[in-house]
């Protein structure tokens, strides 16, 4: 029987380029009774560590390094001792929060994660960041997208380390590729599926975010 998925909301602020925002955050985490991984450790790590229950965690994976996905992280690590696992290309953003502390594992396109028995599959997406990444769980056909691709289209390319054609290229050959019945987890709201976003490709190239 393959790991089951849990969705945790937290919320907090996100500040980029002298900008800061209110912003409700999701985290997954995906396991059985024994074990699990996370998602995204933002605002709250009291929040997400209640939510672990008391399960070992094999690793917290990053899909990218703005501060608002990543303000538990350490203290996240160091209360359950898990890895941090993170895109190198999103390094410099992870040294703005964390100047003195390296995450623990680079992530690389392909890269697998295993917990309870079952696969994910790390997939490079830049774009939003330029270590953005997805994480296909294959067993359960879903995606868990972080910025890169939301309900109605593309993560914010609008700010400093974010391009929009590279958004673009990540999400038609990387993203829409997959089965049309995939469920699309985001970082921030509610999910979709990849047939229901597939169709309004051209659109968003149009209007340019």
């Amino acid at each position: 029987m393959p790991a089951h998925i849990e969705q945790l909301v937290t919320s907090g602020t996100f500040s980029l380029d002298g900008g800061t925002w209110d912003v409700e955050n999701n985290v997954w985490i995906i396991g059985d009774d024994t074990e699990c991984l996370v998602i995204d450790a933002p605002h709250d790590a009291s929040a997400i560590v209640e939510q672990i229950a008391g399960r070992k965690v094999v690793a917290i994976a990053l899909t990218h390094a703005h501060d608002d996905h990543i303000k538990a992280a350490v203290e996240l690590s160091q209360t359950v001792g898990a890895s941090v696992h993170l895109h190198p290309q999103d390094r410099e953003l992870w040294d703005r929060v964390y100047p003195q502390q390296a995450p623990d594992v680079d992530l690389s396109d392909g890269y697998v994660l295993n917990v309870a028995g079952s696969r994910l599959e790390t997939i490079h997406t830049p774009g939003h960041t330029p270590g953005s990444v997805c994480f296909l769980f294959e067993d359960e056909g879903t995606v868990f997208s972080g910025d890169t691709l939301f309900k109605g289209g593309p993560g914010a390319t609008g700010r400093s380390y974010s391009d929009f054609p590279t958004i673009i290229e990540s999400i038609q050959n990387r993203l829409l590729t997959l089965d049309p019945s995939t469920v699309v987890r985001t970082g921030y709201g509610d999910s979709t599926t990849i047939g229901d976003e597939v169709p309004d490709l051209q659109a968003w190239i149009q209007r340019g975010h």
